[in-house]
C-alpha cells in the first residue's frame, strides 16, 4: 500500500503545483474574489475527471489480463510521466498577469479542465492501470490511491493560491522552483519503474 500512496502523493503534488491553465485560473480567482472562489475552481477536476476515470478503468479492466497490451500502455505511461518530470526539472520562473482576468466560476473551471488533454493522457497511460493494479490487491488500496492523489492535488493548488495572494512573486521564487525540480526528479524515477514493469509485462525482459 505504501508504494501506491507514494506514487499517488508524488503525482498529486506534481499535478497540483505544476503551472497550467487550471492553476492560473485558481490563482486569478483567489486574487480577485477570495479563497472561496479559488477553492471552487480547485475542485473542478473532481467533477471533470470522474467520468474519465470510470470509462477508462472499465475499458482497461476488460483487457487487464492481456499482459503485452498492458505492458505497452505502461511503457507509454512511463514515457509521459518522464516527460512531465523533465518539464518540472527545467521549470522557469512563473509570472502572473491579472490585467485581463474576468470573473470566473466553478463552471469555468470545469470547462478549462475538461478541454485539457493532460487528464485523459494521465488516466489512460498511468492512473487507470495503477488503480486497477491496486484494486486487484485490495479495494482499500484503490480508494487510498484516489483519495491521496486528488486530495494532494487540490490541497496544493489551494496552498499556491493562498501563498500567491500574499506574495505574487512566490511562483518566481526559489522555493517554488526547487519544489518543482524535486518533484520532477521523483517523477522521472517513478517513470523508470513504470517502463520496467511495462517491459516485464511485455515479455521484453525477464
Amino acid at each position: 500500500m505504501i508504494s501506491y500512496l507514494s506514487f499517488a502523493a508524488i503525482l498529486g503534488l506534481s499535478s497540483g503545483f505544476a503551472p497550467g491553465p487550471l492553476l492560473t485560473l485558481v490563482i486569478a480567482e483567489t486574487l480577485q474574489h477570495g479563497r472561496a472562489a479559488g477553492f471552487k475552481v480547485s475542485i473542478a477536476p473532481l467533477i471533470t475527471d470522474t467520468p474519465i476515470v470510470i470509462v477508462v478503468v472499465l475499458l482497461l479492466s476488460q483487457i487487464s489480463h492481456v499482459d503485452p497490451l498492458i505492458g505497452g500502455i505502461a511503457i507509454l505511461g512511463g514515457g509521459f510521466v518522464f516527460y512531465l518530470g523533465v518539464i518540472s526539472i527545467r521549470i522557469r520562473p512563473v509570472t502572473l498577469s491579472t490585467e485581463m482576468v474576468k470573473e470566473r466560476s466553478l463552471l469555468k473551471g470545469i470547462v478549462t479542465n475538461f478541454f485539457n488533454p493532460a487528464p485523459y493522457i494521465f488516466w489512460i497511460g498511468v492512473g487507470a492501470p495503477m488503480l486497477i493494479k491496486a484494486y486487484d490487491e485490495s479495494p482499500v488500496f484503490a480508494v487510498a490511491f484516489i483519495v491521496t492523489f486528488y486530495g494532494l492535488m487540490v490541497a496544493s493548488k489551494l496552498f499556491l493560491s493562498v501563498v500567491t495572494a500574499k506574495s505574487r512573486n512566490f511562483l518566481s521564487g526559489d522555493i517554488y522552483l526547487n519544489i518543482m525540480r524535486l518533484l520532477g526528479v521523483a517523477m522521472c524515477l517513478l517513470a523508470l519503474g513504470l517502463v520496467y514493469d511495462g517491459l516485464r509485462l511485455s515479455g521484453l525482459i525477464g
